[in-house]
């Protein structure tokens, strides 16, 4: 901001987007968090210190946050109200004004105070948010436009490069010339080859800059030492300092190889037997994990100060980022969602190196992989408002249905869907399928993968005769047929035994199993008369069931 800028500024009457406060030497930290948080939650605006407060306003100057105080108090201000604010010295005539920039409050999130307050100006003071305003803010998620926010993308005023990492830089280069096959890229200068990334804009360096190829020392002093990963190794869950810890603060670019590598320094493999064959089965699939921790550094809120956790243990991997998910996606509906980039040049600049698909398909690849592995599918559960928790286990469930898998993958020609993956795990494992997957249910049944069990409400779905066989369970397969009819005929004998005394007719009886039709009751009805532990009095639809042979 010029002098000319600030004059202007200071010739507007007071509101809820403009503060001007006198504090030459002191002012109560929390009366400005107070302030802050009030004037994002009513869109945002600027604080003024240094200037009397009543018009005609003088500027007397302000001795407050000398040298590298602004930087420490926008990080407490980062820290406590979870909002970037910027911070600025205008050397004006008449003495030092500092300038605070508050920004809007997230859509959809009011900035709370201690107490479960959400402040807005009222005149000179500040009062609590009426309920409709925070109804109307509230609402926004519902309306926001998900393009229209990306912290990655602002440029930091004062980062230079020499804040970068050449090795960083050096990564950068080779991967995107490997992934485009363009010998044009390695010959660029490094202000070029940032240029052509959207990664250096005329007024400077952008955020996804610092944070995939800054150098350690810059991101502290640029206020960005949480843009790190913390790898932990621990041998169990107690409390307790873990066996192994890293810190990673510094462009992920330079060191997302180290950091799958100390993973896997621990990777055992599973060893499966068929015969004279050895199967391999790696505890952490490389994709898997690799994916988790692009997810989490490319969607995690770099507003929020917290850092991203990856936690190893002897059969699970932990991956946990700051910020919950973004807005209109949940741990239900992950797999289902378009995908919305919270920090869209960092997922660009991390597709343009062949790290990530440009289609958002990582999850997906996710939770494949995993279940062509006969693992747990990726657990969500864990995330809430404030972080998103993905748990990878690496416990081998079934190699059965990995081998069947992949045999019926060949001889089908054609891999299967996500969605018929999911499908066939969720029926392995005897799991509820929802409604997203039914649609597939047909077309496995056709191809002989999925048989059905039962008919219209009762229906049930297993794996076909072709895996039993294959698992050599062919005797389970029986049973499992078989025992699905004399379920319903127990079923029907045990309400005969309840109702011994007046009988049953036939349409309370088709009440016991109504996923069955009328003639499907009546056949197994039948099946009971002749095997004597069930009779009928009268010959007519009034006729009543009884247990026992009869007379």
């Amino acid at each position: 901001m010029t002098v000319e800028e600030l004059d202007r500024l200071l010739a507007q009457r007071e509101d809820e987007h403009l503060e001007v406060k006198e504090a030459k030497s002191n002012i109560d930290s929390e009366d400005l968090l107070d302030y802050c948080a009030a004037m994002a939650n009513e869109g945002g605006g600027r604080i003024v210190l240094g200037v009397t407060n009543r018009r005609p306003r003088t500027v007397v100057g302000t001795s407050l946050f000398q040298g590298d105080g602004l930087e420490r108090k926008k990080h407490d201000i980062l820290t406590r109200l979870r909002l970037r604010v910027d911070m600025h010295e205008v050397q004006h005539p008449g003495g030092r004004v500092i300038v605070l920039d508050v920004p809007p409050h997230p859509p959809g999130t009011p900035v709370e105070r201690p107490g479960g307050r959400y402040l807005m100006r009222s005149g000179e003071s500040l009062v609590g948010m009426s309920p409709d305003m925070l109804r109307r803010i509230f609402s926004e998620v519902a309306t926001e436009d998900f393009s229209a926010e990306d912290f990655s993308a602002e440029v930091c005023c004062r980062a230079s490069f020499v804040d970068l990492d050449a090795h960083a830089v050096a990564v950068f280069r080779e991967r995107w010339a490997r992934k485009t096959g363009s010998e044009r890229i390695l010959g660029l200068s490094d202000e070029q080859l940032l240029r052509d990334a959207e990664l250096l804009q005329p007024d400077g360096l952008t955020y996804a800059a610092l944070i995939l190829l800054g150098a350690r020392e810059a991101l502290g002093r640029l206020n960005l030492a949480h843009a790190e990963v913390i790898f932990e190794y621990r041998s169990s869950e107690a409390a307790g300092p873990a066996q192994d810890r890293k810190e990673y603060r510094a462009g992920f670019l330079g060191f997302h190889d180290d950091l799958w590598n100390t993973i896997n320094l621990r990777n055992d493999k599973q060893h499966y037997q068929e015969g004279l064959f050895v199967w391999d089965i790696p505890t952490f699939s490389e994709p898997v994990v690799r994916e988790a921790i692009l997810n989490a550094v490319s969607h995690r809120d770099y507003r929020d100060p917290g850092s991203v956790f990856v936690r190893q243990y002897a059969r699970k991997l932990e991956v946990m980022s700051p910020g919950g998910f973004p807005r209109g996606i949940t741990p239900e509906n992950v797999l289902w969602t378009t995908p919305r980039p919270r920090n869209r040049r960092i997922a660009d600049t991390l597709e343009r190196c062949g790290l990530v698909e440009r289609a958002g398909q990582g999850v997906r690849l996710m939770f494949e992989t995993s279940i062509r592995q006969s693992k747990p599918s990726p657990d969500f559960s864990g995330s809430g408002d404030y972080q998103v928790a993905v748990r990878l286990s690496g416990e081998v469930q079934d190699t059965n249905f990995v081998r069947f898998l992949e045999k019926v993958g060949k001889e089908r020609g054609a891999s299967f869907s996500t969605q018929d993956l999911l499908l066939l795990d969720l029926v392995n494992r005897g799991a509820p399928v929802p409604q997203e997957l039914r649609a597939r249910v047909h077309a496995l049944v056709d191809e002989g993968v999925l048989e059905r069990i039962g008919r219209g409400r009762g229906i049930r779905l297993t794996l076909s005769r072709k895996f039993y066989h294959f698992a050599g369970k062919k005797g389970a397969y029986t049973r499992l047929r078989g025992l699905d009819r004399e379920t319903s005929k127990a079923l029907l004998l045990r309400h005969l035994e309840d109702n011994r005394e007046q009988g049953s007719p036939l349409s309370e009886l088709n009440q016991v199993l109504p996923g069955l039709s009328v003639l499907d009751v009546q056949n197994l009805l039948r099946e009971l008369k002749v095997e004597r532990r069930a009779h009928c009095v009268g010959r007519t639809k009034r006729g009543l069931w009884l247990p026992g042979a009869g007379p």
